[in-house]
């Protein structure tokens, strides 16, 4: 197996104690789909898995982190938030959040959590000198851990309104996992004006949904759960919905970028709750 990086050498993931190279990585895996740089034969064999049972499948990612950016953009211009907690965040990509966030306000604070520690590696080098962000190794399926981290409470006030991000991360969670359980800790957590960003994917009742969750789980990922409408809707159970709701990816909120004939269309959902 190739046990490098398709970056090549050189990069913070070749530091063995970063890299899990026994099981494909959910942020790896993303990031080969999203065209990035760092991932193993591992990941790739895994992505395939998914891609094989649906070539057009990489363009569900890419919708998905569209519906993100255009998000976080509506959350600071928009919503004047300027606290940020991603989880689930992956590896770095263009249009990283802290860089969409300051772009509107350089002062944004942004904290992001995920359970690759290769995540951790990669974005402290990116971050080096910024006081604005940070980076924390943290299991979402430990959302009380995450809340009382010194690094998220030194950096955002969880008593003044901020945004919570949950894209495209929830899916991984089974449902012997408590997932509901999960994101009402976390969602219950928020502070009057707070904002819950949560992007899935959907079961619409189409076929290649439950052709795309076998190949996820069959695929050597061992995760990726496509839910309903109303079972994505409960996991914003007490908020207020954003216009125009819990909708397809594509839907919320489209600019001049929002591809209007993605081949996925109907196979990812999101939307954005205030907590009131």
């Amino acid at each position: 197996m190739n046990d490098r990086p398709a970056g090549g050498p050189g990069t913070s993931q070749d530091d063995p104690e970063a890299t899990d190279l026994s099981r494909p990585s959910i942020a790896r895996v993303y990031d080969y789909v999203l065209g990035g740089k760092q991932h193993f034969e591992i990941d790739r064999r895994a992505a395939q898995g998914f891609i094989d049972a649906l070539p057009d499948a990489p363009a569900i990612a890419k919708d998905n982190r569209n519906l993100l950016r255009r998000g976080v953009r509506w959350l600071v211009e928009e919503a004047g938030i300027r606290q940020i907690l991603d989880i689930g965040s992956g590896l770095p990509t263009e249009g990283n959040v802290h860089e969409l966030a300051h772009a509107v306000d350089p002062s944004t604070r942004v904290v992001y959590v995920d359970n690759d520690p290769g995540v951790l590696a990669h974005g402290r080098a990116l971050l080096a000198g910024d006081a604005t962000t940070a980076v924390i190794t943290a299991d979402l399926r430990d959302p009380t851990s995450i809340l009382a981290d010194p690094v998220v409470t030194g950096l955002i006030d969880l008593s003044q309104p901020y945004a919570l991000l949950l894209s495209g991360i929830v899916q991984h969670l089974a449902d012997d996992e408590d997932p509901y359980g999960i994101v009402g800790t976390l969602r219950d957590a928020l502070p009057v004006g707070g904002y819950m960003l949560l992007s899935h994917f959907l079961d619409d009742d189409e076929p290649r949904a439950a052709k795309l969750e076998r190949g996820f789980l069959e695929g050597g990922l061992g995760t990726g759960r496509f839910r309903t409408w109303d079972e994505i809707r409960r996991f914003f159970e007490g908020l207020e919905m954003v216009e125009p709701g819990l909708v397809y990816a594509n839907d919320w909120r489209p600019d001049a970028g929002t591809p209007t004939d993605s081949p996925v269309h109907t196979l990812y959902a999101g939307g954005i709750g205030r907590k009131v």
